[in-house]
Formats: C-alpha cells, sequence, structure tokens
C-alpha cells in the first residue's frame, strides 16, 4: 500500500479532495485541526493540488485499487462532492461524509457539486457537512456507527448494485439535479 509511514491499529479516517486541478486546501485545513484534537484515530488525506496535510498522512494521489483498499479498511471516509469518490465510499459499506467544493472559494468552476450533495444528502445518501461544525458533528456519528450504520434499505440497493447500474443511476440524479436548477 502506498501510504507513507503505513497504517497501524487506530480506527482509519480516509479523507479524499479528488484529482481536479482546484486546490481543496479548506478541506485538508478543517482535517488536520480535527486531527489534532482526535489522536485516537488515523486520518489519511488524498490531498491532489491542495496543501499537504500536516497532522494528517498525506498523499497526493491514490491510485483507484489502493482508494478501494484504504475504503474496505476506513471506520469513515469524508469526501469532496464528486460521484465517483461517493460511490467508492458506498461500495465499501460506508455512509461518506460530503463537503463539496465551493467556486466562490476556487475550489471550483462551478456549484455543481455543492448543487448534487444538497440533493443526495436530502435523500440521506450521504451526511452533507458544509461547515466545520457540521463536519465535526457528522464525524462523531460516521466514526461511532457500524460500517453501515445510517444507509437505509434504498441505500443498500444502491450500494449492492453493479457499478454500471450504479453509475448509471448516479447519472440520472445528477441529470435531474441540472434540470431543476
Amino acid at each position: 500500500m502506498s501510504v507513507p509511514g503505513g497504517l497501524d491499529q487506530r480506527p482509519l479516517l480516509l479523507v479524499v479532495v479528488g484529482t481536479d486541478h482546484h486546490p481543496f486546501d479548506r478541506l485538508v485545513r478543517w482535517m488536520d485541526t480535527w486531527a489534532r484534537e482526535h489522536a485516537d484515530v488515523q486520518c489519511v488525506v488524498q490531498y491532489g493540488t491542495s496543501a499537504a496535510p500536516q497532522a494528517c498522512i498525506g498523499v497526493d494521489y491514490l491510485a483507484h485499487p489502493v482508494l478501494q483498499e484504504l475504503a474496505g479498511r476506513a471506520r469513515a471516509m469524508v469526501s469532496h462532492g464528486g460521484p465517483g469518490a461517493i460511490m467508492d465510499a458506498r461500495r465499501a459499506g460506508l455512509m461518506p461524509v460530503v463537503v463539496p467544493r465551493d467556486p466562490a472559494l476556487g475550489e471550483h468552476v462551478d456549484s455543481h457539486q455543492q448543487r448534487f450533495a444538497r440533493m443526495v444528502g436530502a435523500r440521506t445518501m450521504v451526511r452533507l457537512a458544509e461547515t466545520v461544525e457540521e463536519l465535526d458533528s457528522a464525524l462523531d456519528v460516521a466514526l461511532t456507527g457500524s460500517r453501515s450504520a445510517g444507509l437505509d434499505d434504498d441505500a443498500l440497493r444502491l450500494h449492492g448494485s453493479t457499478a454500471r447500474e450504479a453509475a448509471l443511476r448516479l447519472g440520472a440524479l445528477v441529470d435531474g439535479a441540472l434540470r431543476s436548477r
């Protein structure tokens, strides 16, 4: 596994900002602050073009098989608002905590992540966190529950779908969100 320093026996929190060229420094800073206050949890941050984390283990990019392996080992996962990362978490049996990128902060080109994350959050497919307080609260819940805690029957059907079925369903949700704007 390509995680610097390896992993220990503490519960694992995986954070992914994705591969977009816009930095997502806000989420990395939030996670560093959180990790300093929660030394009992090991935090791995895939930070892309953002500044590297200081209190968390940082990896700029993860090969998809490594990301899947880490998600499978993680107690909880935080992601940007991209459908692929959300599905990786759900495929691993996790209810992802989603912090969508904000274009007003230079984190993306438009607000599609915010719109999508709010839509899937309203359908209880993710735990939406748009503020640091919401992130802290969502992590408290995510780290105390079981791997599939909070996944209702509809969510589990989506989780149990083939990758193609899940991608088609997510595509339909994104299309619906874009049409409604």
